[in-house]
């Protein structure tokens, strides 16, 4: 990745998250991460508008990992006596609100930008968390979705560079994530209970912010840091953006359901089947 682990580490000063007395909260956090990749399932759709075949070798390979992940995250709430519940509305908005429009905007919004944030937060509960099975079931997934980043990474740099023109419709979009993020971390702030990690929340917010944009400054889509783009400069990328997707893709606007829409009531969420030799729920600390 064009970011190390080191550089994606945030300080927690030895804050933990423990799964019996942080149990909701743990759940919470589960809860949007399995909406996450519900919506991760659907990169099988750029299957129709892959460029060539090595992307679409990725994707049919990223759908299999989300479908494991979904597992994962139904697993861990089972490992904590929790059940699958709605996602938040913005992290809703993030993902299935942001649908991308083209196959750049997906390598750049999803999968370098918004599975670059999914990361910070997976990497942030795995340096917090006090229960040995769930850190090694996310330890698993970081791997896969760090390919996954690297893949959008790589992507964006080289269609960045073949076409210019990319630069200011995909910072526009970026500029929105990035405010979603910021949205959806003022809500934690105010809802959620005090707590050793939580309290860590605004810097390490800053911090998932700042990392953002060394990716967009390294892959090429952002020219100069946040602070120097004046707010009609952001104004007039998001504009664009925006006006480019309802001329393209005027479906974006268009109510469709899909599998986020139903995915609580499917049997597979109601009634995870236990894979042979998975070892019975014991919540240990």
């Amino acid at each position: 990745m064009l970011l190390t682990r080191e550089e994606m580490t945030f300080d927690f000063g030895g804050a933990r998250l423990d799964p019996a007395s942080d149990r909701k909260l743990l759940a919470w956090m589960m809860n949007q991460f399995l909406y996450g990749e519900v919506t991760g399932i659907q990169c099988g759709r750029w299957l129709y508008d892959a460029p060539d075949l090595e992307a679409a070798r990725f994707f049919s390979r990223q759908a299999v990992e989300e479908f494991q992940h979904v597992d994962n995250f139904l697993r861990i709430l089972e490992v904590l006596g929790e059940h699958p519940a709605p996602a938040h509305p913005m992290v809703r908005f993030l993902t299935t609100g942001m649908m991308p429009a083209s196959f750049e905007e997906h390598v750049c919004l999803e999968m370098a930008l918004g599975e670059g944030f999914v990361l910070m937060a997976l990497y942030g509960v795995i340096d917090t968390i006090d229960h040995e099975e769930i850190r090694a079931i996310l330890q698993r997934a970081v791997k896969q979705e760090e390919r996954h980043v690297d893949f959008g990474e790589r992507r964006t740099a080289a269609l960045v560079r073949e076409r210019p023109s990319l630069r200011r419709r995909l910072l526009g979009l970026s500029l929105v994530s990035t405010w979603g993020v910021r949205r959806l971390g003022a809500f934690m702030r105010s809802r959620l209970p005090d707590h050793p990690v939580l309290s860590k929340l605004p810097d390490f917010l800053k911090f998932t912010v700042d990392c953002a944009e060394k990716r967009l400054l390294r892959m090429g889509v952002l020219l100069k840091p946040f602070a120097q783009l004046g707010p009609l400069e952001k104004a007039a990328c998001i504009a664009e953006a925006y006006g480019a997707s309802v001329l393209t893709a005027p479906f974006r606007l268009l109510p469709r359901k899909r599998l986020t829409d139903t995915y609580l009531r499917d049997p597979a969420v109601l009634q995870r089947p236990r894979e042979d030799g998975e070892e019975p729920i014991r919540l240990v600390r």
